[in-house]
């Protein structure tokens, strides 16, 4: 049996970005939703906040996929900001008043482009809760696939991209100069003791910063999601 997949967008992203690779998966035989956020739900979350709210529309959409396709374990995949969260989501400990522990119904989390780490100010308060209590791939009995893309060395020059890069890799892992998918470190993306993967030429999302074409090649993009997808089975 295919378990279903939820996926889980990133920060400020809604789930508009997501369907063409909702569609994709669904279209390879893996029943796909995707929880259906808008980029203003995240605004209660802004400054550190709790991410209570995505995590409650997570589990609303993880119990819904449970009913819908008689299932009793999903696949989760979270996309940037989105993989750390579901981190949480699987947790036993105490977070601002919920004990989620959806551990148990998780089989595989695949995380894309996640910063697991961060040295800016307000994302660190959450990060800090999810290594402190669950460092690396936590829990045995789920499979985590951590995937990082490799297309955008950060640099100091006059070229805007360049400096974007520069600057999202510092403040996530304390430098700059490193390879990343032009918003997410390699290192950062990764998770001591899980699945890692570092795909070539593969771009945060479909509108990276700094990219040089239109529709740049991103996790969700035919090449890289082959590259990731036999781990839903």
């Amino acid at each position: 049996m295919v378990l279903p997949t939820v996926i889980l967008p990133g920060y400020l992203a809604g789930a508009i970005a997501y369907r063409p690779l909702e569609a994709a998966l669904n279209g390879l035989g893996f029943p796909t939703v995707t929880v259906p956020l808008k980029a203003s739900d995240w605004l209660v979350t802004l400054g550190g906040r709790p991410v209570s709210p995505i995590l409650a529309a997570l589990d609303t959409t993880v119990q819904q996929a449970l009913t819908t396709f008689n299932a009793s374990q999903v696949n989760l995949v979270g996309h940037s900001a989105g993989g750390w969260i579901a981190r949480i989501y699987l947790g036993d400990q105490t977070y601002y008043g919920q004990v989620w522990q959806r551990h148990p119904i998780v089989n595989t989390l695949i995380t894309l482009g996640t910063p697991h780490r961060s040295q800016e100010r307000w994302t660190k308060r959450n990060l800090d809760f999810v290594n402190g209590n669950y460092p690396g791939a936590f829990y045995s009995t789920v499979r985590y696939v951590c995937v990082a893309g490799k297309a955008a060395y950060g640099s100091k020059n006059w070229r805007f991209a360049d400096w974007f890069t520069y600057q999202s890799y510092e403040l996530t892992c304390g430098k700059g100069e490193c390879w990343g998918d032009g918003v997410t470190p390699v290192d950062a993306a990764h998770l001591p003791g899980a699945q890692n993967l570092t795909l070539e030429g593969v771009m945060h999302s479909p509108k990276t910063v700094g990219a040089t074409v239109q529709a740049p090649v991103w996790y969700g993009s035919p090449t890289p999601l082959k590259q990731w997808l036999t781990y839903l089975n």
